[in-house]
């Protein structure tokens, strides 16, 4: 996969930043006001036919007044896309991406929130996983819900996976 750390994401409120670019962003819409209550969650997307693509997102709510979020499209050389022409793989590589940024995010962010004198009031503990009860993916629940908390996460599936299957999805 791509080095998450050197490769851009787009915010509609900024534009293309890194990923440094991104936690900083985060850090900054917590700090402007530290009292309310912020959910961080990751969840990707993918699209089906020859050129797949894997537009994962990292949103950022603010409980109950909105939130921001940022998107990265990840593609894989044209050699690779035989490999995902299955769903079952393109929905397993869509996790592992989930996790891999997540996990570079939620480090990254700890480390910036233990540096700073304030006291932030927020959960990282979803992923959003494009899987659910009806449809193609509805047996491969278990495997993706595995799969996430083997990377210390806790799953949603759809209907409440929102940032795989509404915000993701758009840019599929």
């Amino acid at each position: 996969m791509q080095d998450i750390q050197k490769t851009k994401f787009f915010s509609p409120t900024k534009g293309n930043l890194n990923f440094e670019e991104v936690t900083k962003e985060i850090f900054n819409y917590l700090k402007e006001k530290p009292e309310k209550f912020y959910d961080i969650v990751v969840g990707c997307d993918s699209s089906s036919g020859v050129n797949i693509s894997f537009p994962v997102a990292i949103v950022v709510l603010r409980v109950g007044f909105g939130g921001r979020f940022f998107l990265k499209k990840i593609k894989h050389p044209q050699s690779f896309s035989k490999r995902f022409q299955n769903i079952h793989q393109r929905v397993l590589n869509e996790i592992l991406i989930s996790c891999e940024i997540a996990l570079d995010l939620r480090e990254t962010l700890e480390k910036k929130f233990q540096e700073s004198p304030e006291e932030f009031n927020y959960q990282f503990r979803y992923i959003h996983a494009d899987v659910g009860k009806g449809g193609k993916t509805k047996d491969m629940i278990k495997e993706v819900v595995g799969l996430i908390k083997s990377n210390g996460f806790e799953a949603k599936i759809k209907p409440e996976a929102f940032a795989a299957s509404v915000v993701a999805d758009r840019f599929t």
